[in-house]
């Protein structure tokens, strides 16, 4: 029996019918050109006619504050007299999951009374092991950028973060676990009372300023940070994370800017 050619180019019309149904072409060419590459809706994807559709602008869904758990870290961050009530009482919090994974709890770096106060996101695998904040590869660059504008954590400035535990793999803390701590680093500010906070990283800027702009737009200009038992609002200047610096280092300048309106508030309230 005479043995079918499989080469597209040499055989006949049979043969190259067939070769393409071995490789799985089985639709011929349309009269109209598709786009195989756009990405397709997915087909879990159910549209509700009655539900206005959703845009890009559509802001983020604020976790409701009324949760038995975030009435109960509210309750007990109020009741803190001292700066060293509130990390026992954070050490002793069993309200949030990401404590029962991690090594130590991360409280606070620095001076406490020192007037400038920096709050980033959460701990890594470095503050997790060694119970402080920022003292990993990304810890070391924030010093040096901050000793450009003679700022160091052993004299003028006090470091904590908006989650105390180090969330599993380092990923992004939950709107839930964000909620549950918001009330103990609102607290913490409160009682450090600084003349300047900085925010640094964009969960840290959109948490305590309320809103959902991306640290891009946030950064480069002055804001307020004011609770409800606070007399006056501290100036808050938010600025990229230093983790992002180290994947990014051409964003360095943008960080260097914004240490520079940091100093000159610094010589204009007598902290230079």
């Amino acid at each position: 029996m005479e043995k079918r050619s499989k080469n597209p180019v040499t055989g006949n019309i049979s043969d190259v019918l067939e070769w393409y149904t071995d490789i799985g072409m089985t639709v011929a060419i349309g009269n109209a050109p598709v786009n195989h590459k756009q990405v397709r809706p997915s087909i879990h994807a159910v549209t509700n006619p009655m539900l206005p559709a959703k845009t890009g602008t559509d802001p983020l869904p604020k976790v409701v504050a009324s949760s038995k758990q975030v009435v109960n870290s509210k309750a007990i961050a109020a009741a803190c007299k001292t700066v060293d009530e509130l990390r026992q009482a954070i050490i002793n919090f069993d309200g949030c999951d990401l404590k029962m994974t991690a090594t130590h709890t991360v409280f606070s770096d620095g001076n406490p009374e020192a007037k400038i106060m920096i709050i980033g996101e959460a701990p890594g695998a470095d503050e997790d092991r060694q119970g402080r904040p920022f003292v990993g590869l990304s810890g070391q660059l924030l010093d040096r950028v901050l000793a450009s504008i003679h700022l160091s954590r052993t004299q003028n400035i006090y470091i904590s973060n908006i989650i105390s535990w180090r969330p599993p793999g380092n990923r992004t803390p939950t709107p839930h676990e964000i909620a549950l701590c918001q009330p103990f680093i609102e607290r913490h500010i409160e009682l450090i009372a600084p003349k300047i906070l900085i925010l640094v990283g964009g969960v840290s800027a959109k948490t305590l300023l309320n809103t959902n702009e991306g640290i891009m737009k946030l950064r480069g200009k002055w804001h307020e940070f004011k609770t409800d038992t606070m007399q006056n609002p501290i100036k808050t200047m938010a600025t990229y994370h230093p983790a992002f610096l180290l994947r990014s280092p051409g964003q360095k300048a943008a960080v260097w800017k914004d240490l520079l309106l940091v100093q000159e508030e610094m010589q204009k309230i007598g902290l230079a």
